[in-house]
C-alpha cells in the first residue's frame, strides 16, 4: 500500500519560515554557509517520504492511533513533522517545526 503525502498550507508556510530562519541565521554568521536552508529542507522533505509507505512506524502524538510525529534529524538536533493518516491512502503533514521550538503541540 502507498500513502499519498499532503502537506497542509501551514505546514508548508512551516517550511518557508524554517528556510528564512535558517538563511537570516547563517548570513549574520561570519561563516555562514547558505546552502544549509537548502539541505535542511530537503532532509525533511526526503524524510516525509518514509509517509508513503510506513506512517504506522512513527511515533503516536496523543490519543489518536492516527495522529503521528516523524523525527527528522538534521546537524545538533533536528526537526519533528506531526501528520494524521486520513484514510487508507492519504496521509497529511499539518506542521512541521523545529526540535527546539516550543510551540509544536
Amino acid at each position: 500500500m502507498r500513502y499519498e503525502v499532503i502537506f497542509s498550507r501551514e505546514a508548508a508556510q512551516d517550511l518557508e519560515r524554517l528556510f528564512d530562519h535558517i538563511l537570516e541565521r547563517e548570513l549574520r554568521s561570519p561563516t555562514g554557509d547558505l546552502g544549509i536552508a537548502e539541505r535542511a529542507i530537503e532532509a525533511i522533505r526526503h524524510a516525509c517520504q518514509l509517509l508513503e509507505h510506513s506512517p504506522f512506524s512513527c511515533r503516536k502524538a496523543g490519543a489518536s492511533a492516527f495522529l503521528r510525529e516523524l523525527i527528522i534529524p538534521f546537524g545538533g538536533s533536528g526537526y519533528v513533522a506531526m501528520f494524521e493518516v486520513r484514510d487508507s491512502r492519504h496521509v497529511i503533514v499539518g506542521a512541521v517545526r523545529h526540535q527546539r521550538e516550543d510551540d509544536y503541540h
